[in-house]
């Protein structure tokens, strides 16, 4: 079977226009079914070339990385057969106990996220890395909450190469505090986390997760972002913050809602979705 290519989509010049449709929507709040036919990506490399000229057009930089679709219910939920990379850029990342604003986001959740800080470069080579190689350029881990979106409605029919080139639905992220030293003795695959969502001081709900969402283990979603990266030429660099993607079922947010994950020794992070 051959992959579906639009014959009018040129490479840097429809990659550009593409990128600056999706800003275009960013700062509008509108949303639409399909990118505009001039430019429409058909594969995972036409979605990859749209997203990278994301900063560019944005005036944004790029500070790290986030994965969508880590879990078989992740990716059965947006209709893709693996996980997707999408950039993490500036004015979109906070810290833990920020009003993230509800205005124009559709999703309306927030995903507890194991996050990882680069310490290292790993630029791209021609042969994988090794779970091993890519835990020993990491500095540290962080608990963090993701509060993606997307310009795509409905987002779920988008298909990969428009998600790609969506950011894959990246929007606001809210990184913990590191934690402490010790944490890479502990098996992440199993690791549990809690979440509670509160209005007030009501406590709506709380759900519960673990590690194994993650593809299994953090650390594997990690290792697949760097060989990701490496096969497209791009540098996972230093300093740069990758969160694996939810290790629960997403926490359904209204406005005015604080959501708060524990994860236990490894810290917690909080968020409020501001009215």
């Amino acid at each position: 079977m051959t992959t579906p290519t639009n014959p009018q989509f040129s490479d840097f010049l429809s990659s550009k226009q593409a990128a600056q449709w999706v800003w275009e929507q960013w700062q509008s709040g509108r949303a639409f079914p399909i990118f505009p036919e001039t430019c429409r990506p058909l594969n995972a490399v036409q979605g990859y070339q749209v997203q990278a000229q994301l900063p560019t057009v944005s005036g944004r930089q790029v500070i790290g990385w986030k994965i969508a679709a880590t879990s078989l219910n992740g990716q059965a939920h947006i209709n893709v057969s693996g996980p997707l990379a999408g950039r993490l850029l500036s004015g979109q990342v906070f810290g833990s106990g920020a009003s993230i604003p509800s205005s124009g986001n559709r999703m309306r959740v927030a995903e507890p996220e194991f996050a990882f800080t680069m310490g290292q470069d790993l630029p791209p080579q021609n042969s994988p890395f090794s779970l091993q190689e890519v835990m020993a350029a990491v500095a540290t881990l962080h608990p963090a909450l993701e509060v993606p979106d997307s310009r795509l409605a409905p987002f779920t029919e988008a298909g990969e190469a428009q998600l790609l080139a969506d950011n894959a639905c990246a929007r606001h992220f809210v990184l913990g505090p590191p934690a402490t030293d010790g944490w890479r003795q502990i098996d992440l695959s199993t690791h549990a986390v809690e979440a509670q969502v509160h209005q007030g001081e009501t406590n709506r709900y709380t759900r519960t997760g673990s590690g194994a969402w993650v593809l299994g283990d953090p650390r594997i979603a990690l290792t697949w972002l760097a060989n990701q990266l490496s096969s497209l030429g791009i540098t996972l660099a230093k300093g740069h913050v990758v969160t694996t993607g939810t290790c629960m079922v997403p926490l359904e947010l209204v406005p005015g809602d604080t959501a708060t994950a524990d994860f236990g020794p490894l810290g917690e992070v909080s968020m409020h979705f501001s009215v």
